[in-house]
């Protein structure tokens, strides 16, 4: 195998996670390649698409530590004020930038002007090679490194690395090849997202409101607009997507209520069915497993995502501060400093998502009361609310260097 074949790092998946991993360890020193089933920026690119996406505070100071945030900043839209309520019923709470002491609880971009900026700034990086569109084969650790065979425009090549990482999404070849069990349900639920402008401004407030079929979250965008994201029972999904403009509006209405005056204008749908999916591992050898490959969520409360990037903080420094010694990036002690580090939060929001959607979807009378007595105990507990802002953020427990908004080094 020729020396140009061998890389410190081999990431699959140029997803916004996989490429989010490349950006933090450009201009680190680092052999690394990203490999890709589409041409980056691509239509066909699945994580590229008009989706809104939701980014936590802790989520933008990953951002600006890899120096991405100057570009984002000027296609998001702030998120400072959070309103959450459970449809007919009494309770509430509310959480505000302003009592955190930061400018927002969060931010919305699409998806697609996330990845161009991903892109454009992973276009800069020397370090890296772009091996795409192409797809892996077959990968085998042999022990001490791995070697990865892809299939580009009809040619297998062989490359090799010391850690391989599966950013390939929720139906990760690398996992499923690997044969880690994971935990997976579906929840019966589908999740109607569009852009949708309401009457009334949104003054940069999200609202999360749990209704009988499942939440549904309204997140300010520009231009006045929403992004909605309104979860339904997997039988109502056809009757809702085959209702036209007007009556789309005039059901979406009765399911949020009048805070933002009448709906008046709705984008192009779509839907997508609701699953929980957790890796029982995340580490097997030389491989690591990051995003939806290693935990895929209910969006109930906007985590997916933001685990994806807090993953990547983590890895990213465990890497890097490996390699200034002189270690070997991939050995079992430098990926044991990574699991230790993200196995209780990654196991701890996907328990408190799916608990969340069950919860909350749960007609039963006592539970119902409960859940509003909940939701009125975090209003007026001070602490509980603070502690709710901060998990909502991705600011709580021990922090990478990278979500403290510190660049590596």
């Amino acid at each position: 195998m020729s020396d140009s074949a061998r890389y410190d790092l081999i990431i699959v998946g140029g997803g916004m996670v996989g490429v989010s991993l490349a950006l933090a360890l450009a201009r680190r020193g680092l052999r690394m390649a990203l490999v890709e089933a589409h041409v980056p920026g691509a239509d066909s690119q699945p994580s590229y698409d008009d989706r809104a996406i939701a980014l936590a505070y802790g989520t933008r100071r990953i951002f600006e530590a890899i120096d991405v945030w100057p570009s984002l900043q000027p296609r998001v839209e702030a998120i400072t004020d959070i309103h959450v309520s459970d449809r007919g019923h009494f309770g509430f709470t509310r959480l505000h930038a302003a009592d955190e002491g930061v400018p927002a609880l969060g931010y919305v971009v699409t998806a697609r002007e996330l990845g161009r900026v991903l892109l454009d700034q992973l276009q800069r990086d020397a370090s890296l090679d772009i091996v795409a569109p192409a797809r892996v084969l077959n990968f085998v650790d042999q022990g001490d490194s791995v070697e990865v065979e892809i299939e580009r425009d009809g040619v297998v090549t062989t490359l090799a690395c010391s850690l391989l990482v599966a950013a390939d999404g929720g139906d990760s070849m690398i996992r499923e090849s690997l044969d880690i069990p994971v935990q997976r349900w579906q929840y019966g639920q589908s999740a109607i997202v569009a852009n949708i402008t309401p009457s009334h401004a949104h003054n940069n407030v999200a609202y999360e409101r749990f209704t009988d079929t499942g939440p549904v979250a309204l997140l300010p965008m520009s231009e006045g607009r929403c992004a909605l994201v309104w979860t339904v029972r997997d039988d109502m999904v056809d009757d809702v997507m085959a209702l036209d403009d007007t009556a789309f509006l005039r059901r979406f209405q009765d399911r949020f209520g009048h805070r933002l005056g009448r709906f008046k204008r709705v984008g192009k749908r779509a839907s997508y069915a609701l699953s929980l999916l957790r890796a029982r591992q995340f580490v097997r050898g030389r491989v690591a497993i990051i995003g939806n490959a290693a935990h895929t969520l209910h969006p109930i409360a906007g985590q997916g995502f933001n685990l994806g990037i807090r993953d990547v903080a983590a890895l990213a420094e465990v890497i890097d501060t490996g390699f200034a010694r002189g270690d070997d990036i991939g050995s079992t002690e430098a990926l044991a400093a990574y699991v230790k580090w993200r196995t209780a939060e990654q196991r701890n929001v996907a328990l408190a998502t799916d608990a969340l959607a069950r919860l909350f979807s749960n007609p039963l009378g006592p539970l119902r009361v409960g859940r509003n007595l909940g939701l009125l105990a975090m209003e007026f507990v001070p602490g509980a609310k603070h502690s709710l802002a901060r998990a909502a953020m991705g600011m709580a427990g021990r922090q990478p260097r990278l979500a403290r908004g510190k660049a590596l080094g």
